[in-house]
């Protein structure tokens, strides 16, 4: 659900607060727990660290992600493969296919 725009985007105070100190293209990380903060132009060339839970993903915003909340880029579940024992079989199958045998 978007915000009303009368409101205005959402933007973390800190956030803008650690921003203003930085140069833009500076290298050092901007560490935040505020996901839910919509990233806004001020912020484009900077690197943050959005914390997805555990730990700090690093987040380089460009100007494609203006608009976008900070927790979009930083996911909280890890993706592991499908499948068990019958998937490793197959996967075996197609390495020693794809390996010449050696002498």
């Amino acid at each position: 659900m978007s915000r009303s725009i009368k409101k205005g985007p959402y933007v973390d105070q800190k956030l803008l607060k650690k921003i203003s100190k930085l140069k833009p293209g500076d290298e050092t990380v901007i560490k935040t727990w505020s996901r839910s903060s919509e990233i806004s132009p001020e912020m484009v060339g900077f690197i943050f660290g959005v914390h997805n839970g555990k730990e700090f993903i690093e987040v380089r915003v460009s100007e494609d992600m203006v608009g976008h909340r900070l927790g979009e880029f930083s996911l909280t579940r890890k993706f592991i493969k499908h499948g068990g024992k019958m998937q490793r079989e197959l996967e075996q199958k197609v390495r020693e296919q794809s390996t010449p045998p050696t002498k």
